[in-house]
């Protein structure tokens, strides 16, 4: 079974990652005109968006109006830009996790294997019908108020005259970026923390292969080989999503607050619910990483203990010498960041939820002095 299928087939959903099937030069032409397809409903989101804020607001409720919902596409542009540069380097971590030293070997190892395997697509399914749920329920609201009304969904700057048949156009392309947008985000989200919860996964594995070589008096040259390779995974994975992390993180705390501004200024009603539902999909978007960087961090630092814990008391010189190689090494933990600056953990998050509120309270003040 190969690893990570369910992250995989919403990345050719995504029009991220071409079917593997789909070899010829026709289906990979089509295949790339969805891609092509899918950015440009991405970009005609957000541009509109931008000029409005840029043309048109003029006061903290209108750009609240306009900013809650362009922070999550600008995400989703700029994560789906990152996925299309990093295609390559996305199939050669998944290859990588299908190969020695990283292919489970005994039964022991597959059950492992195949047991995160399982956790990967149940979490992953999980978040994806989350995401889709509220993006649902934005769409539907939005038909039942603005759409019988006349009004656009989301605001932005049209620089055309808005007939009947153009604003149909409008309306239902804006309910349609934003679909593509969710998925692209989703797409993302899970194929980042597959990957981190694979780390995890991995040194699960060597901690049984290390108690299986302490038990048979075997060499542990291949431990210390499989420990070394877990680090430089890690470290691939770090460099190349560094800086959508960090973009991640800023765009979750402007978008936490300025959902929470409209939360406290909107009446109940048919419109709470989505933009309830928004805010906690955007706290979930960024608590995700926040949950799977702290236990892989942990997991990294719990694996000293365990070798320590284990019978090497009888063992020999060489044995000894490598199982302090692993340890000494296990001292520093696997940490993911965003661009070097905001460790991804729960201290992080929190620090992000106090950060949100204090932003929320300039923003509320702003609005009294209107």
């Amino acid at each position: 079974m190969q690893v990570m299928q369910f992250p995989l087939k919403i990345l050719t959903v995504a029009g991220c990652r071409p079917p593997n099937s789909w070899s010829s030069l026709c289906k990979r032409t089509m295949y790339n005109a969805y891609t092509v397809l899918t950015c440009l409903l991405l970009l005609t989101f957000v541009l509109p968006q931008l000029m409005d804020i840029i043309l048109n607001v003029d006061n903290p409720d209108d750009f609240t109006d306009t900013f809650y919902v362009m922070l999550g596409m600008v995400i989703a542009v700029c994560k789906m830009l990152s996925l299309l540069l990093n295609r390559k380097n996305i199939e050669m971590l998944t290859a990588t996790l299908e190969e020695n030293p990283f292919r489970p070997l005994e039964e022991d190892e597959i059950e492992i294997r195949q047991k995160y395997d399982n956790i990967v697509w149940t979490y992953s399914m999980f978040y994806t019908i989350l995401v889709e749920m509220t993006c649902g329920c934005m769409n539907l609201t939005s038909l039942f108020t603005d759409f019988r009304k006349g009004n656009l969904a989301y605001r932005e700057w049209i620089p055309y005259e808005c007939s009947d048949t153009v604003y149909y156009f409008t309306y239902f392309r804006q309910l349609i970026s934003l679909t593509v947008g969710s998925i692209v985000n989703v797409a993302w989200d899970i194929t980042i923390c597959g990957f981190l919860m694979h780390i995890y996964c991995q040194i699960e594995i060597l901690e049984c292969r290390v108690k299986k070589s302490l038990r048979n008096r075997d060499d542990l040259g291949e431990c210390v080989h499989q420990h070394n390779h877990i680090y430089k995974f890690a470290h691939i994975m770090n460099e190349k999503f560094r800086i959508i992390l960090a973009i991640q993180f800023i765009a979750s705390m402007l978008v936490v607050c300025s959902n929470l501004y409209r939360l406290a200024k909107t009446t109940l009603s048919l419109k709470y619910i989505p933009l309830m539902s928004y805010t906690i999909c955007m706290g979930m978007q960024i608590f995700i990483y926040c949950w799977y960087g702290n236990e892989v961090k942990l997991k990294s630092i719990q694996l000293s203990d365990e070798i320590f814990g284990m019978d090497w008391v009888t063992a020999d010189k060489k044995v000894k010498e490598n199982l302090i190689i692993i340890m000494n090494r296990s001292l520093i933990p696997i940490e993911f960041s965003s661009a070097y600056i905001i460790t991804v953990n729960l201290d992080s998050f929190v620090k992000l939820l106090k950060m949100s509120y204090s932003v929320f309270n300039i923003l509320k003040q702003t609005r009294e002095e209107y």
